[in-house]
């Protein structure tokens, strides 16, 4: 994973800047990966498992295939703990661990898990569902969490992202059903963003209010605001909440090659935006003027104010852009997933985006990979109630937050955040 501090080429000697003690702490998370991967191999019963790669859209059509499932996670976990000797002998002297080490790791205990619990089952196991599902999940979580690194990089703490997030909802599946239109609610919703994170931008720079306490303060604002609109207004006016869905728009020739077509290529516009907004906050916050700009206002305001950057306005435009990215998110739980809107419908997705920032350690790419992490988790979770296995599903709904925990505690470790974030800037 890239929010791990690895390299991703196969180092002679430890990289640059990687600290042994980090080094170490992936190589105790890649034995732990192999230490659930044999708990699950031993888990796994006898019988068959049907594994199902292309969808019928493919221009390749894969058929089912039969794996027996104890010895096919038997197999898998020589290879997770073979994968996590090598990490550990690295890290024994001293040199980082490659990323692909780490993610293939990942990936074979995940399809243990999936032998695991589809052996000896009738259900067949769509692998190009699952993840296409996992991405479709990440969505809100990737623009909260790309939010949060607008925000924090220039030395604002955005708490509020649940708040725009749940704006953005709210917003969206309005607009779009005043207008008949699914598009309008994109529009709408970073709209009402922009409004969540002016309040952010105007107490914490204007007055120097505490940058927590208002993210926390406009969370319970946006919560009770929109509650009080959907038990009067809505609930009088359904028309005003429709439930109108963003449509699939496959991409010719690419939405057809297996596994990756589905997951990538068959998404809705929402997704794509997603995708453009990933690759230009990368290169425009790594690459550019503009990104150097924030970056040195988020680490040493008063040096930036030196050579002639304002400050204050920069956090302003940072924290209305924020506001926007995870505004736009926020339509993910209404007009994207074609519902309409409901009382607290994020459910704590903004606090999870937040928890994909620091484990993306503030970047957009490691956002990214943390929030499909997330994403993963939840489309796992409805995967074992469609496969009935006796597990309460209060344990289910747990499965998300958990993964949270331990990914920040396992892979994150020790991160530093940009060094005047929450500090107000005086001139």
């Amino acid at each position: 994973m890239s929010s791990v501090v690895i390299e991703s080429a196969t180092p002679a000697t430890a990289a640059p800047g990687i600290a042994p003690k980090e080094v170490r702490r992936t190589a105790w998370v890649l034995v732990a990966v192999a230490a659930l991967a044999v708990l699950l191999a031993v888990l796994t019963p006898s019988g068959d498992s049907q594994i199902r790669i292309s969808t019928s859209a493919d221009a390749l059509q894969i058929p089912v295939m039969t794996i027996p499932g104890r010895v096919g996670a038997v197999v898998l976990t020589i290879l997770v703990a073979a994968l996590a000797g090598y990490g550990f002998s690295l890290a024994q002297r001293s040199r980082a661990i490659p990323t692909w080490v780490v993610t293939t790791a990942g990936a074979l205990a995940f399809v243990v898990l999936l032998l695991m619990l589809s052996a000896g089952k009738d259900q067949v196991v769509p692998v190009a569902g699952l993840l296409a599902g996992a991405l479709f999940l990440a969505t809100p979580l990737v623009f909260g969490a790309l939010s949060g690194v607008l925000c924090e990089r220039v030395g604002i703490v955005n708490i509020a992202i649940e708040g725009q997030l749940l704006a953005g909802a709210f917003a969206a599946a309005v607009v779009a059903s005043m207008a008949g239109s699914s598009y309008a609610g994109l529009i709408a919703a970073p709209i009402a963003g922009v409004g969540v994170g002016a309040l952010l931008a105007f107490f914490s720079i204007r007055y120097q209010v505490n940058q927590i306490i208002v993210g926390v303060v406009l969370n319970v604002l946006v919560v009770g605001l929109t509650s009080f609109l959907f038990s009067t207004v809505l609930a009088d006016n359904p028309n005003l909440n429709g439930r109108l869905g963003l449509p699939v728009l496959p991409i010719p020739l690419l939405s057809e090659i297996p596994v990756l077509g589905p997951v990538l290529f068959r998404q809705n516009v929402l997704v794509y935006l997603m995708y453009a907004i990933v690759i230009v906050l990368q290169v425009m916050i790594f690459r550019s003027r503009w990104g150097l700009r924030l970056r040195a206002v988020g680490e040493h305001p008063k040096a930036a104010d030196t050579v002639g950057i304002d400050v204050n306005r920069t956090r302003w435009r940072n924290t209305l852009l924020g506001g926007a990215v995870a505004g736009l998110g926020g339509a993910f739980f209404t007009v994207a997933s074609g519902l309409a809107f409901g009382k607290d419908m994020t459910a704590g997705n903004g606090f999870i985006a937040l928890a994909a920032m620091i484990l993306g350690r503030w970047s957009p790419k490691g956002a990214v990979v943390a929030a499909l992490l997330f994403g993963l988790s939840k489309q796992l979770g409805l995967f074992i109630q469609q496969l009935q296995v006796p597990i309460p599903p209060q344990f289910l709904l747990m499965l998300p937050y958990v993964v949270t925990i331990l990914a920040v505690a396992g892979f994150a470790g020790r991160v530093r955040a940009p060094a005047a974030e929450g500090v107000p800037y005086v001139k």
